[in-house]
């Protein structure tokens, strides 16, 4: 594998949300993982749980509640690939999709640049698109939601 190619893909992982990505080419088998950094000096250990069943309750209810995430409404067409998503297909250009916008099963709604190949993402649902989740330019993930299509 080409070693500017290689760098691309530790790069995509290090900005990225994704832990793995493997890739199989001809010429053979790459894995790249990313762990989380650990603090020099800082050493881990598990200690047993050892609560009484009143204690561990207690504690349970004193922990604040997480945030409530509104759940979307709608069809939600999400990303085929790791890439990064633009709205246009050349920069300055018309959006391909906007809110409020008909859309038909098939039509382009964005690009998603994936190892410098354009990959058009198509619609497949009808509708009017509601809501665009994520922003030009951005890093996404394997089946990150990007429209909501009513």
């Amino acid at each position: 594998m080409d070693l500017r190619k290689l760098k691309t893909l530790i790069d995509l992982v290090s900005d990225s949300n994704i832990s793995e990505l493997e890739i199989t080419e001809a010429e053979g088998k790459v894995r790249i993982v990313k762990t989380a950094p650990v603090a020099a000096g800082v050493m881990t250990y598990a200690q047993p749980m050892m609560q009484m069943p009143q204690q561990a309750a207690s504690a349970a209810a004193a922990a604040p509640a997480a945030p409530v995430v509104p759940v979307e409404t709608g069809h939600v067409v999400k990303s085929p690939m790791v890439g990064t998503f633009y709205r246009a297909n050349t920069p300055g250009a018309k959006s391909l999709a906007d809110v409020g916008q008909q859309v038909k099963v098939g039509e382009a709604l964005c690009i998603i640049e994936a190892m410098k190949i354009m990959n058009e993402i198509d619609s497949d649902k009808a509708g009017t698109v509601t809501k665009v989740l994520v922003d030009n330019g951005q890093a996404v993930e394997y089946g990150q939601p990007l429209f909501i299509i009513e």
